[in-house]
C-alpha cells in the first residue's frame, strides 16, 4: 500500500528510531509499504520514519537493484564522494553533500537472516542517505548549497 510521505517538520523525522525484535507480518507489511511507495515516488529509498514508524529499516532501489535493509550496522566506510541530494521528505530542495563513497554494511532481511553488503558510488549513497533517517538526521543538516530544485 502506497503511503503519505511525513514532511520536514513532522517530529518523527528528527527521532532515532526502535531497533526491530519482531520479524513478523507486521514487518513484512511495513516492508511492502515501503517498497510501494518508494517505487511510486520514484524515489531512490525510504526510511520507515518517512512514513510514521519509527523503526531501524528502510529501503533502497537504485541501478543495483532493489534492497530492504533491517536494523543495519555500517561495519567501516572509505572514501569521499561529493553531489547532489534530495528527500522526498524535503520536497522542492536539493543541496550537495559529501558522503563515503564505499561502505559495508551488516543488516537483516525481513525474515531476521543477517547479510552483509559493499556498496560503492550512488549505491552507497543512497544507503548513507536513508540510514541518516534512522537518527534523525536529514540531508539538510550536512548539505552545503541547499536550493530549491
Amino acid at each position: 500500500m502506497v503511503r503519505e510521505v511525513l514532511q520536514v517538520g513532522d517530529r518523527i523525522l528528527r527521532k532515532k528510531c526502535e531497533k526491530v525484535t519482531r520479524f513478523d507480518g507486521e514487518l513484512a507489511k511495513l516492508l511492502d509499504d515501503l517498497r510501494d511507495t518508494v517505487l511510486k515516488e520514484e524515489g531512490a529509498g525510504l526510511a520507515a520514519p518517512q512514513i510514521g514508524i519509527s523503526l531501524r529499516v528502510f529501503v533502497v532501489n537504485v541501478d543495483e537493484g532493489y534492497f530492504e535493509f533491517v536494523n543495519p550496522v555500517f561495519v567501516w566506510q572509505k572514501g569521499e564522494q561529493t553531489g547532489a541530494e534530495g528527500c522526498l521528505s524535503v520536497r522542492g530542495k536539493a543541496g550537495t553533500v559529501t558522503r563515503p563513497d564505499k561502505v559495508k554494511v551488516v543488516f537483516s532481511d525481513r525474515k531476521g537472516d543477517r547479510y552483509s553488503l559493499v556498496a560503492k558510488g550512488f549505491f552507497a549513497r543512497a544507503i548513507c542517505h536513508e540510514y541518516d533517517h534512522l537518527d534523525g538526521i536529514l540531508y539538510t543538516d550536512k548539505a552545503t548549497n541547499v536550493h530549491d530544485d
